[in-house]
């Protein structure tokens, strides 16, 4: 008897001591709950089209924040019956599995399948992950005080937008983006099952890293939603079987990644590290159609001269080991340096002949080649081919598949290209590539790539020789200027295509072109008028020459400088100035800055007068009906467009330049080291098929629009000219100096 009391002293001595250790020492230490009572998330910058497609996310870490009361229940459902089956009857603590998690401890394991959802959360928000005695009691602790604090569905509405799920994701509304590019509610029992099978382990059971442990996980999950009655057995059988297909990255609704550098650049310099935290959302003028149209444009067309310009051979070639395990790796390894660009996938042939190519993927998938698939490197699959271009076992090459999913042999291009396109009249933008490739290259050829504009210029000197009494009709002599002058010329400038027309109207000369004619208009009305003429557009005097190569683009100007000038010509004669954002709101959708949309053609924005962007604008539709960029109106079949080719000296530099309606938009086709793309390349060749691509898109039911006749000009002899030019007799005949040149 006397050693049972002494038992029980002792027992009481030791549950005292431990009470009083654990209110007397871990409860005055544990933290505050400001965590969780004020839940504030670390959501991303996120950056929007007008039309709400996302397009950019930056930060530390992946996560949307969504009320419990929109997380659908097949979800809930999923997690809570893995999880934490009985989380809405007990108390914050199964002391059923707690007991059995403390004897593991003490064995020296740690049973994690005890914790609660509310344990969870303790655990995740205040507390380290070392597996003792004492952190487990602070964890119980801090668990009761969650309870007495918050609802039920406040604390699972903290632990699925806060729980980690693998690939920098949090919260299983970013998860359902990253994996399966969908939103939560789009999800389907399969897919909410994956998902809730991640949290045990972030790492095991992550459907990208791991996806044959995901699988065997999420089938636990399925079974344990059957046995908790909250799936049908018709329901678990469709579910277990099927296939799911996962990506692992973050994705967005459209391919607008210089944009959204763009915008990350100016956010973070205004609002700085909170730009990643704070859940910034920002909405640019993007429209989704076109940016999408635009960025297809872009890589479709520089892909199709790449491939006219050949085949240069694998990207990198490696030894197959003969162990299957030894050759897998090798192979897994070497892909890994040579990702996807967007549809171009890599793969290493692991066989080889003139009519059949066999390969392997990243996914681990084989596949073959043949046919029409093996044309464009049907060289490099000869026996004599060079060592060096020669598809053997262990090259490594880029595939694409058709539309009939037939793989072909492609490559990654070395040519680089951009696009942009504004409202004319208002100067936002509506799409913006930048260049091939953002993770390849993340310089922007389209706000800082500094190129010639060969003869995209020349419809500025021409809108200068309006000014000097010139008219489309104004006859100008297309002869090489040596012909014309006894002076011993340092500089003998050449049509592109060698032919030379004799007297020919400025309308035609512009139309088809002729280097020679704008080098004389420009001789006529004086280097320093369009020398200070070409700034009303936006043009850098700094980036200009000021002698006579002005007038064939020997200059510098940048596409989106280029865009911003062909929007006078297209608006009537007024300046614009490009702009992205049009707001900035918080986490909850408070606007934070609101950028309204400019007034469109205000006298104080006037840069050249209506009946100058008129007649301008008259010659620019003469270009896409009989010019260089005829094709343009034949393969959108409208008769309102106005542009103009232009190609730098030795094909350098590929540009179309055009609008119609209230869009201007501008191509550009170069080598970041500046090359020749080819003697028998120009901007129609070259730029002209991505502005067609695109504009196709932007122009898809809008109307074609003819614009109103100013005052002040008038129809004379069969073309415009300007009334104050015109005498009683007709067309003022005008003293054009064609004959002498000075040399520049």
């Amino acid at each position: 008897m006397k050693w049972i009391l002494a038992l029980t002293a002792a027992a009481g001595v030791l549950i005292a001591g431990i009470l009083a250790y654990v209110f007397l020492v871990l409860a005055p230490g544990l933290p505050a709950l400001d965590a969780v009572t004020d839940y504030q998330p670390k959501i991303p910058l996120r950056i929007y089209t007008a039309d709400n497609a996302l397009i950019g996310e930056f930060g530390e870490e992946h996560r949307d924040f969504v009320p419990i009361k929109d997380i659908p229940a097949v979800m809930k459902n999923a997690l809570l019956s893995i999880e934490d089956a009985r989380f809405y009857e007990h108390h914050g603590v199964d002391f059923i599995g707690a007991t059995r998690a403390l004897l593991a401890d003490l064995g020296g394991g740690f049973h994690q399948g005890a914790s609660t959802i509310t344990m969870q959360v303790a655990r995740n928000f205040f507390l380290t992950q070392e597996k003792t005695l004492n952190r487990k009691a602070k964890e119980i602790l801090l668990t009761f005080r969650i309870e007495s604090a918050l609802t039920k569905d406040q604390i699972l509405e903290l632990y699925m937008n806060q729980i980690y799920l693998g690939q920098r994701t949090h919260g299983f509304s970013s998860a359902a983006r990253t994996y399966f590019g969908k939103s939560l509610d789009q999800l389907t029992i399969a897919e909410a099952a994956m998902l809730a099978g991640i949290p045990q382990n972030p790492v095991r059971h992550n459907p990208a890293v791991n996806p044959q442990r995901a699988k065997e996980r999420q089938i636990l999950v399925l079974k344990s939603m059957l046995k908790k009655g909250v799936i049908t057995e018709a329901q678990y059988d469709q579910a277990s079987k099927e296939h799911l297909t996962i990506t692992g990255r973050q994705q967005f609704d459209s391919h607008a990644d210089y944009v959204a550098e763009m915008v990350r650049q100016q956010i973070v310099a205004e609002y700085k590290d909170a730009a990643y935290t704070s859940g910034i959302k920002v909405y640019t003028t993007l429209l989704k159609a076109d940016q999408d149209a635009a960025y297809e444009a872009v890589r479709k067309n520089i892909l199709i001269y790449d491939q006219r310009h050949g085949y240069r051979g694998p990207e990198v070639f490696i030894r197959l080991p003969q162990n299957e395990d030894e050759r897998d790796d090798a192979i897994d390894e070497v892909l890994r340096q040579h990702p996807a660009n967007d549809k171009l996938l890599a793969a290493v042939v692991t066989e080889s002949s003139p009519k059949l190519i066999k390969a392997e993927l990243a996914s681990g998938e084989s596949i073959e080649i043949s046919g029409d698939g093996l044309r464009f490197a049907a060289g490099a699959l000869q026996s004599n081919a060079k060592s060096d271009l020669k598809i053997v076992p262990g090259a490594v090459i880029r595939i694409i598949q058709d539309s009939k999913k037939h793989w072909g042999v492609t490559q990654l291009p070395e040519v680089e290209g951009a696009y942009v396109a504004l409202d004319a009249s208002t100067g936002a933008y509506r799409a913006l590539v930048g260049g091939f490739d953002f993770n390849r290259k993340k310089f922007n050829h389209v706000t800082s790539g500094w190129r010639q504009p060969g003869s995209s210029i020349k419809p500025f000197i021409y809108s200068a020789a309006l000014e000097k009494g010139f008219t489309p009709a104004t006859l100008i002599n297309d002869v090489q200027l040596s012909a014309t002058s006894e002076e011993a010329l340092r500089w003998d400038p050449r049509n592109d295509d060698g032919k030379y027309d004799g007297p020919i109207t400025m309308r035609t000369a512009l139309a088809q072109s002729k280097n020679v004619v704008s080098v004389r208009i420009l001789k006529s009305i004086g280097i320093n008028t369009a020398y200070q003429w070409l700034p009303r557009f936006g043009f850098s005097k700094d980036k200009q020459p000021d002698n006579l190569t002005m007038a064939l683009g020997t200059g510098s100007v940048t596409p989106l400088q280029l865009a911003s000038a062909y929007a006078v010509f297209a608006n009537g004669g007024y300046q614009v100035t490009p702009w992205l954002i049009s707001k900035i709101t918080d986490a909850k959708g408070k606007v934070l800055k609101e950028f309204p949309t400019p007034s469109a053609g205000t006298e104080e924005t006037r840069v050249i007068d209506a009946r100058n962007a008129f007649v301008t604008d008259s010659m620019l539709r003469e270009v896409t009906r009989s010019g260089t960029g005829a094709a343009a109106s034949v393969r959108l079949n409208r008769h309102d467009l106005a542009g103009k080719t232009g190609t730098s000296s030795e094909a350098v530099d590929g540009w179309f330049a055009g609008y119609a309606v209230n869009i201007v938009a501008v191509a550009w086709m170069g080598y970041d080291d500046p090359k020749s793309l080819g003697s028998r390349e120009f901007g129609a060749t070259l730029a002209l098929p991505i502005w067609i691509d695109s504009m196709r898109v932007s122009l898809n039911g809008k109307p074609e629009i003819q614009r109103p006749v100013p005052d002040g000009i008038s129809n004379a002899e069969g073309d415009w000219m300007y009334t104050e030019f015109l005498n009683g007799a007709g067309i003022k005949t005008l003293d054009i100096d064609t004959t002498s040149v000075t040399s520049p």
